[in-house]
C-alpha cells in the first residue's frame, strides 16, 4: 500500500484528492497538511511514500519547501499548480528541483477527467529513485570546452521522460557553445514546453528553441519538441531541418522519442549520437536500437542516477546501448563520440 501525504492549504482540494486517491486499492492517504510546517511535522511521524504538494501556499511556498525537502529528506513529490503562466514557470522549476511530476489543480467540473491521471502519477512516483538522484541533480557541473574538430554534419539526439527536466539541465550545463546541433524530446505537457525552453535558454549559453516546422538545424543550438507534436529530422538540399506533425501517439506519447530517433537513424546514415535518459516505459528503446543498427553511437543513463530506470532499461535489454553511464558523464561521452579524434577524457 502506497502511503500519500496531501499538502494543500485548501480543505476542499484536500478532500477531492483524498476521495480520488482512496478509491484506488493501491493507495492510502496517511495524512493531510494545510501548510509546509504541518507537512514537515507529519513527514517525521507518518513517513509517507509520496507527497502531493501545492505550489502556492501561505507561510512557506511549495518551491521553498520542495528545495529543502529534496536536500534534507528526499521523498517522491507530485506538485499541484494553477493553470497560469506563473503556475507553469513554478511547475518547471519544481521539476528541475526533482519533483516527479506536476498536476494542474482541478476545478470541481473536471474531477472525474483527471482522477486516473492523479492515481497513475502517484503509482509512478512511488517507484522513483529520489534518494540516489536528489544529490546528483544538486551538483554544480563544469562546462566542457573542446579544442578540435567535430565530425562533419554530426547530430545529437536526446530523449527523456520522468525525471528528465533536471537530467537534461545537467547535460546542457556541460555542453560547450560550439557543440553539434541537438534535437530533443522530453515528455512534458504542452503548456509547460514553452516555459521549459524559456528557462533553459535564459540559464545556459547555447541557443535553445521550441522546434518549429521547417526550422533549420544549426550547430550550437538545441531544438526541443513542442508538446503534443512529434519531432522528426529531415534533410533538404543537404541540410537538416525540423519536421513537426501530429500522427498517432507512440508508446502513449506525443512527442515520442522513438519517432525522433527513427528519423535520425534514417536521415543521418549513422552520423549521429544519441542518449536515452531517465523515464518510465519504453519509448525510445526501439528507436535507439534503429540508430545503433545504422552505425550511430548510442548510450543510456544508468540505473543508479535515473529517477526512473524504465526507458533506459528497456533499451539496454534490447542491446541498443553502446554504453551505459551515469548522468554526470553523459555530455562528455556524447561529445567524445562526435569528436574527430574521439579523445576527450571520459
Amino acid at each position: 500500500m502506497i502511503k500519500v501525504l496531501i499538502v494543500d492549504d485548501s480543505a476542499s482540494i484536500r478532500a477531492v484528492f483524498r476521495a480520488i486517491l482512496e478509491a484506488s486499492p493501491q493507495i492510502s492517504v496517511c495524512g493531510e497538511a494545510a501548510d509546509a510546517y504541518q507537512a514537515r511535522s507529519l513527514i517525521k511521524t507518518l513517513q509517507p511514500d509520496v507527497i502531493t504538494l501545492d505550489i502556492e501556499m501561505p507561510k512557506m511556498d511549495g518551491i521553498t519547501f520542495l528545495r529543502n525537502l529534496m536536500r534534507l529528506h528526499p521523498i517522491p513529490t507530485i506538485m499541484i499548480s494553477t493553470r497560469t503562466e506563473l503556475g507553469s514557470a513554478l511547475s518547471v522549476e519544481a521539476l528541475s528541483l526533482g519533483a516527479i511530476d506536476c498536476i494542474h489543480k482541478p476545478n470541481f467540473n473536471d474531477i472525474d477527467s483527471i482522477a486516473n491521471e492523479i492515481v497513475s502519477k502517484i503509482l509512478i512516483a512511488a517507484k522513483a529513485n529520489v534518494l540516489n538522484t536528489a544529490s546528483i541533480y544538486d551538483q554544480e557541473t563544469p562546462q566542457l570546452e573542446v579544442a578540435g574538430k567535430y565530425i562533419k554534419d554530426r547530430l545529437i539526439a536526446i530523449g527523456a521522460s520522468t525525471g528528465g527536466v533536471p537530467a537534461i539541465e545537467q547535460v546542457i550545463a556541460n555542453l560547450p557553445t560550439n557543440c553539434p546541433p541537438i534535437v530533443m524530446v522530453q515528455h512534458i505537457p504542452e503548456y509547460f514546453a514553452h516555459t521549459f525552453v524559456k528557462r533553459l535558454d535564459e540559464k545556459y549559453k547555447l541557443n535553445i528553441y521550441l522546434a518549429a516546422d521547417g526550422q533549420p538545424i544549426n550547430a550550437g543550438c538545441i531544438y526541443l519538441a513542442p508538446g503534443n507534436h512529434h519531432l522528426e529530422v529531415i534533410k533538404t538540399a543537404g541540410k537538416y531541418h525540423c519536421k513537426l506533425h501530429q500522427a498517432d501517439r507512440v508508446c502513449y506519447h506525443r512527442p515520442s522519442v522513438d519517432i525522433l530517433f527513427n528519423s535520425v537513424a534514417e536521415m543521418t546514415n549513422g552520423n549521429a549520437s544519441a542518449a536515452l535518459l531517465t523515464g518510465m516505459g519504453k519509448d525510445g528503446a526501439a528507436g535507439l536500437l534503429a540508430m545503433k543498427q545504422k552505425g550511430c553511437f548510442t548510450m543510456v543513463q544508468d540505473e543508479a542516477t535515473s529517477l526512473v530506470w524504465g526507458m533506459p532499461k528497456a533499451a539496454a535489454e534490447l542491446g541498443a546501448a553502446d554504453k551505459v553511464a551515469p548522468l554526470d558523464r553523459a555530455a562528455y561521452i556524447l561529445l567524445n563520440s562526435c569528436y574527430e579524434r574521439g579523445d576527450i577524457n571520459v
